[in-house]
């Protein structure tokens, strides 16, 4: 029996228009009213999907998040921190001038706020996107107390893919480094995605991994959809994330989500 589904927001729970349908909102309110656990597990910041916990009544005790890619899990309702995992000033700077040897526009995100050193359509739409500020800040000679959670990169999809192409071999073993949308390009502290933010949560739950259903359609997706029992990718998924998946499940603008819950909860053959 499933005890734990792990959710990915965009692209996944999400419609194009950034919305739950009726049908994914249905399905999760009846498995949690089964005992099974609903966490939302995703790049954004904690306050970017505020909404969406409010939405689905995950604001109550004994509620988690997964959020940052796997950087912070927490309690919803109290702000309590499980795990925490940053990157250090040191680390900003140096992506900062490997940023400039590319060319590519970098954001990184605090806590709180989306930081840039140059304003770009890409850093303004995180920023909105997770209701957060966005500020400009030299990186070169950023306050040394400032914590940063993660670092990006952020292009059109064609360049973006060039550098990718380009990064030296030795950053992906200084780095987790993922795309988490065409246009972003996200590095994290090594040991951090949203598989060791699940798993860490799944232990603290006292659940196995054949016990957890995780759902996603990008590459930062691959961690945790290895990790579950139930490992789903989207119909709208990249199709290395469709390779590795148990199982590939309807789009999300066709309440791909739903259909995974009333097929492996509820046994629902004609879901």
């Amino acid at each position: 029996m499933y005890k734990l589904i792990a959710l990915d927001m965009d692209g996944t729970l999400l419609n194009e228009e950034k919305k739950i349908s009726k049908a994914n909102y249905e399905a999760i309110k009846l498995a949690r009213k089964k005992g099974i656990k609903v966490v939302l597990a995703t790049g954004r910041p904690t306050k970017g999907i505020e909404r969406y916990l409010k939405e689905l009544d995950l604001t109550h005790e004994n509620e988690y998040a997964v959020s940052f890619n796997g950087a912070v899990v927490q309690e919803v309702k109290t702000g309590k921190i499980i795990a925490k995992n940053t990157m250090t000033i040191d680390d900003l700077k140096y992506l900062f001038q490997l940023s400039k040897i590319y060319n590519v526009n970098i954001h990184a995100l605090t806590p709180d706020s989306c930081i840039t050193p140059r304003i770009n359509q890409y850093s303004e739409l995180e920023a909105t996107m997770n209701n957060i500020p966005l500020e400009v800040v030299d990186f070169d000679s950023i306050d040394n107390t400032t914590t940063i959670v993660k670092i990006m990169f952020v292009d059109p999809e064609e360049k973006l893919t060039d550098v990718i192409n380009n990064l030296p071999a030795d950053l992906y073993e200084k780095y987790t480094i993922v795309r988490s949308a065409p246009f972003f390009l996200e590095f994290l502290d090594k040991k951090v995605n949203k598989g060791f933010g699940v798993e860490l949560l799944a232990k603290k739950l006292g659940i196995k991994p054949d016990e957890v259903i995780c759902i996603g359609d990008a590459e930062n997706d691959v961690h945790m959809i290895k990790f579950a029992g139930l490992g789903v990718a989207m119909g709208n998924a990249f199709p290395e994330v469709k390779k590795i998946a148990d199982y590939v499940t309807k789009t999300n603008q066709d309440d791909g989500v739903a259909h995974v819950i009333n097929k492996f909860v509820f046994n629902n053959e004609t879901a």
